[in-house]
């Protein structure tokens, strides 16, 4: 799919990109890159392997900027192919920006902040009724509505994906009778409106300080008060109980300018919904973090367990005791930041060496991975320009991507790799290592090892990448170090 990725790019821009740089993945199917290209602004590239959710994506926001709101511009699109190109909208998202002025305030939720998400929750009303009234419904994925159906897959969700894995004990009748009262409860309120269904700090970009919104590809008909709770009951970005009522009230103000609200209707209902987002997302950390070996998603648990200790504690706006004994239960075992179950996880060692002098010794004891021959690959050490570089230097890094065969053998590498991580770290492995070769340890073996490490962080987060030069004492201008 990269590769129709790069034509799409090519078609778009009458050149090929003179640089593909992964980024790191959201949890989905989808990959994304960012494309550079000379005297192009640099772009985004989505690889989509879902039709319908690609077809879904780019309606919605063909429908969204013909109102003018803040969404990527699609830049170019092969629907057919699985790939289309975005406006690039940079690195910062709500939840990093929000994470690293925490650091900054000492813990406490920054003052800053508070402006920016007031400017978020008054952009939501828009999405969810003028968005509603120019949306296709119809390319909807999965479903046209957050329907009954809809809602009992994330109760079950819930159920399977955290309740068994984390072997939390439950009365299976008494939680399906339990869900059927909730569902009929959520079910009372006007469905009439765009739901974007992921509203949550990860997948709201800021620009110059401004919010961009992103990844509403799941959005369908569905009620007001779901999207809101995403976003304020949003497990890491854990906002403060004060914070979220007055966002609420923003909320609501902003909404009145767009069309009418029962306000008390509006809370009791929105704290139903509250309480189905926060079991959708923990059937979400249990599918990524046990069933999918990601660390990463557990560590938002804690945060969730706390928010359900705070809806009991409120109570809650149905009776469902069977419910309520199991949220008590995470509540319990779950609250504290060390309750999260520890696990290696996976550690990909990548070595660059010279087969004059051998192939590097293992890391561990199981002596598995691979090893791949980058003398394939034209060698930059014969030219004299580049002979007391390494394959860490610019001009080595350009010589060796303008030569085809790089790009080809790059090619195989990655996508052999990539599978093979994402094996292992689906099973539980520990170790990985990978190592290049080449004839001085100097040139083309370091210039992949890094590449690599590069990818690999990007598409896998959680994976740690430890990269080891072998050759490196040896490299020109090393010997007065070694003296």
């Amino acid at each position: 799919m990269q590769e129709r990725l790069i034509g799409l790019y090519r078609e778009r821009f009458g050149q090929a990109p003179s640089a593909v740089l992964a980024l790191a993945g959201d949890g989905s199917n989808r990959a994304y890159r960012r494309l550079l290209g000379s005297g192009n602004a640099p772009v985004i590239g989505v690889m989509g392997p879902d039709h319908e959710e690609n077809r879904a994506f780019l309606s919605f926001t063909r429908a969204f900027r013909s109102i003018d709101l803040p969404v990527p511009e699609i830049i170019a699109d092969d629907e057919e192919g699985g790939v289309y190109l975005l406006e690039d909208l940079g690195d910062t998202t709500l939840f990093d920006a929000l994470d690293e002025s925490r650091v900054e305030a000492g813990g406490a939720f920054p003052d800053a902040m508070v402006s920016v998400y007031r400017d978020v929750v008054c952009w939501l009303p828009r999405f969810q009724v003028r968005g509603g009234r120019v949306v296709d419904y119809s390319v909807a994925y999965p479903r046209e509505a957050f329907d009954r159906q809809s809602i009992l897959w994330d109760l079950n969700y819930f159920k399977y994906h955290f309740l068994k894995l984390a072997h939390v004990p439950f009365s299976e009748a008494r939680l399906e009778h339990d869900f059927e009262t909730l569902i009929e409860f959520l079910l009372a309120a006007d469905r009439d409106h765009f739901l974007y269904r992921d509203f949550q700090s990860r997948n709201v970009m800021l620009q110059d300080g401004s919010p961009r919104f992103i990844d509403y590809q799941g959005g369908r008909r569905g009620a007001l008060p779901y999207d809101i709770a995403s976003l304020l009951y949003d497990a890491k970005a854990d906002l403060p109980p004060e914070l979220r009522s007055s966002l609420l009230e923003s909320y609501l103000e902003a909404l009145r300018q767009e069309t009418s609200v029962d306000q008390d209707r509006f809370h009791l209902l929105y704290r139903g919904y509250v309480v189905v987002r926060i079991m959708q997302a923990l059937g979400a950390y249990g599918y990524r973090g046990f069933f999918e070996r990601k660390p990463r998603f557990l560590r938002s648990v804690p945060f969730a367990a706390r928010n359900l200790r705070a809806l009991l504690d409120e109570g809650l706006p149905v009776k469902v005791p069977e419910l309520e004994r199991v949220f008590g239960h995470i509540a319990a075992s779950w609250s504290a930041p060390d309750a999260v179950p520890s696990h290696a996880g996976l550690t990909l060692h990548l070595f660059s060496f010279s087969y004059r002098r051998g192939y590097p010794d293992p890391v561990d004891g199981h002596g598995g991975g691979f090893v791949f021959d980058c003398r394939s690959v034209p060698n930059p050490g014969r030219e004299p320009e580049y002979r007391a570089l390494t394959g860490l230097d610019p001009g080595v890094v350009d010589f060796i991507e303008k030569n085809p065969p790089s790009e080809t053998f790059w090619a195989n590498v990655r996508d052999l790799c990539e599978a093979h991580v994402s094996e292992y770290v689906r099973r539980g492995f520990e170790s990985l290592t990978v190592s290049f070769g080449c004839t001085g340890g100097q040139h083309r073996s370091v210039y992949f090892a890094e590449r690599l490490a590069r990818h690999v962080t990007g598409v896998f987060p959680d994976v740690r990448v430890r990269v080891h030069h072998r050759e490196e004492p040896y490299w020109p201008g090393r010997e007065a170090a070694r003296q």
